[in-house]
């Protein structure tokens, strides 16, 4: 099976021994997407829901960067500091998602990297 490593300037560079994305035949799986701009590679600033949009939108830059789009996102896995914020994820899910939604985690965890307080990986599957 022949493997290609994903890489775009549009999302934030990896900040350790990992790739942005690896493809896998027609799967490809996304590395875990933290609410930094990649222009800085800060966390960004604002509300809780500015930082759920930003995870969303470096996920669908390096979906992009694969030939394929947040549709094709067939495993979604949700990070949180605090689950209190997961009716606002959903809320925000609804602006980048449409039926049918991809399978989904969340998970409660006691920290993220940079102090983050969301995180977030997925896999898609490529049309052929």
């Amino acid at each position: 099976m022949q493997r290609r490593t994903i890489h775009t300037d549009r999302a934030p560079q990896a900040i350790g021994t990992y790739s942005q994305a690896v493809q896998a035949g027609n799967t490809v799986y996304l590395s875990g997407q933290i609410p930094l701009v990649p222009a800085t590679m800060e966390l960004v600033e604002g509300s809780m829901e500015v930082q759920i949009r930003q995870v969303f939108d470096n996920l669908a830059a390096v979906a992009e960067a694969a030939g394929a789009s947040l549709a094709d996102i067939v495993k979604l896995n949700i990070f949180l500091t605090d689950l209190g914020h997961f009716p606002l994820v959903n809320q925000v899910m609804a602006d980048y998602f449409q039926e049918p939604y991809p399978a989904r985690a969340a998970i409660g965890v006691a920290a993220l990297p940079k102090d983050a307080q969301i995180e977030m990986d997925a896999v898609l599957v490529l049309n052929s």
